[in-house]
């Protein structure tokens, strides 16, 4: 077992500009079988990983079985080398019965009751 300081060389946050949401999607932009001796056992498993298809930050953590502050260092250094692309989630508008605070208020007291 490797600790987790050494797998991001000792970084606890990824490099400036690459914010992570939980749920934002990544997206590898290189197709499978393209070889990078440069990445190291974690990134080329984490990119192997992205390129069975693209999904949200908080699921690679779990496929990867690694801690989240190891996986969101790990993705800044994919997309600083091209490797990967990550989208911001999108945001959904609440309009319709949802958006009731009335309704809202309601669902929150029969919650209280169980």
């Amino acid at each position: 077992m490797v600790r987790p300081y050494t797998v991001t060389r000792g970084r606890t946050r990824p490099s400036e500009g690459h914010a992570l949401d939980l749920m934002s999607r990544v997206t590898a932009l290189e197709p499978d079988g393209v070889a990078h001796p440069d990445l190291d056992h974690a990134r080329a498993s984490l990119l192997d990983l992205i390129r069975r298809g693209a999904r949200p930050v908080a699921e690679l953590a779990a496929d990867a079985d690694l801690p989240l502050t190891v996986v969101r260092v790990l993705l800044g250094d994919l997309a600083e080398a091209g490797l990967v692309r990550i989208d911001a989630p999108r945001r959904l508008p609440v309009t319709g019965p949802a958006a009731d605070p009335g309704l809202l208020r309601e669902i929150v007291e029969r919650l209280k009751e169980l």
